[in-house]
């Protein structure tokens, strides 16, 4: 059994979601859960952990559809059912994306 070794409260977000790892086209994929240190989501697609990239998805703040692109660091990936989970740790934030996840958190 494997120990979930994530910090920090996590919210369940199911939303359509972007991976751009650098140098490697864009792959769909879809988050799973949120957290102010991270994301998780699912995809087709295996990545190394180590890899630095960006994931790009869409959520509500204020009632308002908002695109929010995070630099993030592959932290794991496993093999789950029919596609990959993936965890990515954000590198540091822009404002307002940092704000609109905190807005999400509360």
């Amino acid at each position: 059994m494997s120990v979930d070794q994530r910090q920090g409260v996590r919210k369940i977000l199911r939303v359509r979601a972007m991976m751009v790892i650098d140098g490697a086209a864009p792959v769909p994929a879809r988050t799973f859960d949120l957290g102010l240190a991270g994301v998780s989501v699912t995809s087709g697609t295996k990545v190394e952990p180590g890899q630095v990239g960006q994931v790009v998805f869409e959520m509500l703040v204020d009632g308002k559809p908002q695109i929010i692109t995070c630099r993030t660091k592959v932290s794991h990936c496993i093999f789950s059912g029919d596609e990959f989970k993936v965890g990515f740790v954000f590198l540091p934030l822009n404002a307002e994306a940092m704000a609109a996840i905190t807005k999400f958190m509360r």
